[in-house]
């Protein structure tokens, strides 16, 4: 029996400044006894809630279920370790694996070394088991991937119960030149609350990101809903039946997307056609409507949510033009946007300042590598009676949705 099996207890890895809102969806998907440790949650949880969790979460990164626990003083013992571990239960000598390391203040310095010493473990027992085959590594897309952590001499062995990264929805298959990570956009859909009540626009939306992320918020689409492989495919105690009664009933939430609810616009046509591409791999994105202009020559836009993410200068363009784009942008907000909460991302916090308008609120957020900032504007007095004046026909949605 295996430790997860044991206690019933797994490891979410969180993106960057995320632990909390990561924890507080766990809570919602049916996780107990949660915990916040350093870039993640420890929580409990039954198969059907850990394979809930995959299947939906659009804030968490991968899913560890523990295996082993052990002291690991040198590579002698990962390789002991992997021994004791009937490998060809999980996977068959036909599928591809990929180990991930990471060692700190321990006699083991390199976690590409210890990497290796578990690898030679698992082939080893295979060529036991299989007449002398050996499944093959595959660090790009691997059938199966295992996690290694090392920490003060003591390991913990783990099977990633989601494969792939959960970041990686499928929809997206181009991108422009500094994409947003779809976990970042998801924790910001779900930091402006936005609920469908109002209009939601991205002003430059790009390869259209943000708004994959918003109508599949607002349908209730599962966010791996395109994903057929998962790590917990492999656990020894997967209960297909299982499996499917949870994925059926996720599915059953699913709703469509009404006309005059979802607008994108970009002054490039050519990222449009990105925008175009990602949204059509997901299920009412004709009701998204996209225009090619930059958001100067949008009329106006009142009692909506505004949610974008303007390039900040990292290889996309000259700084003093980029803060120009956001004095601009912070005009627009002003001037055009009564009644509307805006929400603007950047991967550089001193940007802030070119906008010239008070934050309701700042969240430092991280996308990738970037320690940016979430910026919340709220800008007042608009009138109830008015959305989209340039998109004539989104007013006329709005009330035929709502009669219906």
């Amino acid at each position: 029996m295996y430790d997860y099996q044991k206690t019933n207890e797994y490891f979410a890895q969180a993106p960057g400044m995320m632990e909390e809102i990561c924890e507080a969806e766990l809570i919602e998907l049916g996780a107990k006894n949660t915990r916040i440790a350093y870039r993640g949650i420890y929580f409990k949880a039954s198969s059907a809630v850990l394979y809930r969790i995959n299947y939906t979460s659009r804030l968490i990164s991968r899913v560890l279920a523990p295996l082993i626990t052990f002291d690991c003083g040198d590579t002698k013992d990962l390789r002991n370790a992997a021994a004791k571990i009937s490998w060809d239960k999980m996977f068959s000598v036909d599928q591809t694996f990929s180990i991930t390391a990471s060692v700190s203040y321990s006699r083991i310095k390199n976690s590409l070394a210890a990497s290796q010493y578990l690898k030679d473990g698992i082939v080893d027992h295979f060529r036991k088991v299989s007449k002398g085959r050996r499944p093959d590594v595959n660090t790009e897309d691997p059938d199966i991937r295992f996690n290694l952590h090392i920490e003060k001499n003591r390991a913990t062995l783990s099977l990633d119960t989601a494969g792939k990264a959960l970041h990686k929805r499928g929809y997206r298959l181009v991108a422009g030149e500094a994409p947003m990570q779809e976990t970042l956009a998801a924790a910001i859909i779900r930091l402006s609350k936005w609920d469908g009540e109002k209009p939601l626009l991205d002003c430059m939306c790009g390869s259209g990101t943000i708004l994959c992320e918003a109508l599949m918020h607002y349908c209730r689409i599962p966010a791996q809903i395109k994903r057929t492989n998962f790590g917990f495919f492999y656990l020894p105690d997967f209960d297909k039946t299982l499996w499917y009664k949870v994925k059926d009933e996720c599915d059953k939430k699913i709703r469509p997307l009404p006309k005059g609810l979802l607008f994108g616009s970009d002054m490039s046509e050519e990222t449009l056609v990105y925008a175009r591409e990602n949204l059509s791999r997901l299920p009412y994105s004709d009701n998204v409507k996209l225009s090619c202009r930059s958001f100067q020559d949008i009329e106006q836009f009142e009692n909506g949510t505004l949610i974008t993410n303007p390039p900040y200068g990292i290889r996309l363009g000259e700084t003093e033009e980029v803060k120009v784009l956001y004095t601009e942008l912070g005009d627009f907000i002003k001037q055009k946007c009564k009644g509307t909460s805006a929400f603007v991302y950047t991967g550089d916090p001193s940007l802030r300042k070119s906008i010239g308008l008070k934050t309701t609120r700042r969240i430092p957020l991280v996308n990738g590598k970037l320690e940016g900032i979430l910026m919340q504007i709220d800008s007042y007095d608009g009138s109830k009676k008015k959305y989209y004046k340039d998109y004539k026909d989104a007013e006329e949605a709005t009330k035929n949705n709502s009669a219906n």
